[in-house]
């Protein structure tokens, strides 16, 4: 069953990043999103915190919990683009950077526990003038 993004769950201009990964059964496809970003298949996986098997087996790569990752990651990825510098900015800033309000964990870590949701609060609170 795939997953269709609506642009309404998306800030106004944040949606394209994530439609631009999309093929037209609305799931990420995998291999223009590794493109996109200057990474193999296999980084890809490690930063979506996915087994290298989620990518390169067709059931897998378009399974729920894989597509789910995937789209958490973008959804990020997407807040912080514009400010980031852009898409490439963003996946260093979404890997790297420390959060203090996380004990310093990056939103990549944050992300692989399943918290995806809480960093996405973060930015919301961020972006309304709030402090880490």
């Amino acid at each position: 069953m795939a997953h269709v993004v609506h642009a309404s769950r998306y800030p106004v201009g944040k949606e394209s990043l994530i439609l631009s990964f999309m093929d037209s059964s609305g799931r990420i496809a995998i291999d223009r999103l590794a493109d996109g970003f200057g990474m193999s298949k296999t980084q890809l996986a490690e930063t979506a915190g996915l087994s290298r098997e989620a990518f390169y087996r067709a059931e897998r790569s378009r399974g729920l919990r894989t597509q789910n990752r995937l789209r958490e990651m973008l959804e990020i990825i997407s807040r912080v683009a514009e400010w980031a510098g852009g898409k490439e900015q963003a996946m260093a800033w979404y890997r790297a950077q420390p959060l203090p309000a996380f004990g310093g964990r990056t939103a990549e870590a944050l992300v692989k526990e399943g918290k995806a949701a809480a960093v996405r609060d973060y930015l919301d609170h961020m972006a309304l003038g709030g402090f880490a």
